[in-house]
């Protein structure tokens, strides 16, 4: 970004509930459709998210999110693009198995270093460092087609918490406090090029 340009803002939300997620099973890159209440969410996150002057809507082009970001932009009408960089964590031989399921039986399967931490990967999945990698160079990007614009990035809790962690320097430790809440808008700025955190928490959507 040229030197003296205004900073490019990321508000970062995650989709409406989801049939899976009602049931509680992984979805990674699969996909389930938005609920009756994940809906409504929705629709009554852009009646809230409309107090902010928004540029455009950037997301994963996950139908998921693709249907959470048009109930929203029922009220902001503005321009939408999906990348496919801010999909979720891919879960391999894991998506649409029941979490459950992965805690008491799968997990126990994998070594102490690959639980937890950044290299954790599901079987035939991606390991979260994948994750913020791609995702972060999606943002850059962003900043750099369309500097100074204030962006709602709709995604995933993976894609999420991968960015956040990795700038507060966080270990995806079990004993680490936890960042951020759900339904809550996350604010992201990119200054002289570097993506940085400017507020969690700051939105409470319901």
């Amino acid at each position: 970004m040229p030197s003296g340009e205004t900073s490019t803002r990321f508000g970062l939300i995650r989709h409406a509930e989801t049939l899976w997620n009602r049931e509680n099973r992984i979805q990674g890159h699969s996909d389930s459709s938005l609920t009756d209440s994940g809906k409504k969410e929705a629709a009554g996150w852009g009646h809230i998210l409309k107090s902010i002057s928004w540029d455009r809507i950037f997301g994963s082009d996950l139908g998921r999110v693709v249907d959470t970001a048009a109930l929203i932009n029922h009220h902001l009408r503005i321009p939408f693009e999906a990348d496919p960089r801010l999909r979720e964590q891919d879960w391999g031989e894991w998506t649409a198995k029941a979490a459950a399921e992965i805690e008491h039986e799968e997990l126990a399967k994998l070594d102490e270093d690959k639980r937890f931490g950044w290299q954790f990967c599901p079987p035939g999945g991606e390991d979260r460092i994948s994750v913020w990698q791609r995702s972060h160079r999606a943002l850059i990007d962003a900043a750099h087609k369309w500097p100074g614009e204030t962006i709602l990035v709709v995604t995933h809790e993976g894609v999420i918490k991968s960015l956040i962690y990795r700038l507060a320097e966080y270990k995806f430790s079990p004993d680490e406090p936890a960042l951020i809440e759900s339904r809550h808008l996350h604010w992201l700025i990119i200054n002289h090029r570097e993506l940085q955190i400017h507020q969690l928490n700051a939105l409470q959507l319901s």
